[in-house]
């Protein structure tokens, strides 16, 4: 509608309440006539930021993941001496077995020489591996049988596998850590230079246990 306009007090039908308020109005009055800055509430706050969030938002997705019991996942393999200082670490896809993953974690090894027995669980439970890494590499696989092999073990060799508990303590040691727990880097090298690094760090921890890394 056109005309000129009036204030709200002026206009009959409005509600007291809505008189007084307009009768108490006063329009703001700012100097040179410039525009105020809006005071920096906790809804702009965020905005004009960059988070962790936002960089990998939406499913995970990079080199080495694949999908496991615990949905898209790196698998990390690790080798680990009498002490549970770590020999060599490998990452895979979580959809790899792990047998399959024994020669590459072997061949990462970061020392000269690896011991002549590895203890596993029972997934890697193969003759045609155990031949193969004995025939090839001189190392004895020592691992127990599951339900339904019929291969005969040696219950005294087996003994050995009561000392399996030092390499899911070094997964604990690195997991501490938790670009290693948790996979930020979207490029498998980047995790695993950080995985390394971990292993470079107790293995220094073990040399100089004074020094604090």
């Amino acid at each position: 509608m056109g005309g000129p306009s009036s204030s709200l007090s002026s206009v009959p039908d409005l509600s007291p309440a809505l008189s007084a308020l307009g009768r108490g109005w006063r329009a703001p009055s700012h100097s040179r006539g410039a525009a105020t800055r809006p005071r920096a509430t906790r809804r702009h706050q965020g905005r004009g930021r960059l988070h962790r969030r936002h960089l990998r938002a939406g499913e995970k997705r990079g080199a080495c993941v694949g999908k496991c019991r615990a949905g898209n996942a790196t698998k990390l393999m690790a080798i680990a001496d009498s002490d549970g200082l770590p020999l060599a670490v490998h990452i895979a896809g979580g959809n790899r077995f792990d047998s399959v993953l024994t020669e590459g974690t072997l061949d990462a090894a970061f020392v000269e020489s690896l011991p002549p027995r590895l203890i596993a669980d029972k997934a890697w439970d193969g003759r045609a591996l155990q031949l193969r890494l004995r025939q090839e590499r001189g190392i004895e696989l020592i691992a127990p049988k599951r339900k339904n092999s019929r291969r005969h073990q040696d219950g005294r060799m087996l003994r050995r596998y009561m000392r399996r508990w030092k390499v899911e303590r070094l997964f604990a040691w690195l997991k501490r850590w938790r670009r290693i727990a948790t996979r930020w880097e979207q490029k498998a090298e980047n995790f695993l230079g950080f995985v390394q690094l971990g292993c470079v760090v107790l293995r220094l921890r073990r040399l100089h246990p004074k020094t604090r890394l």
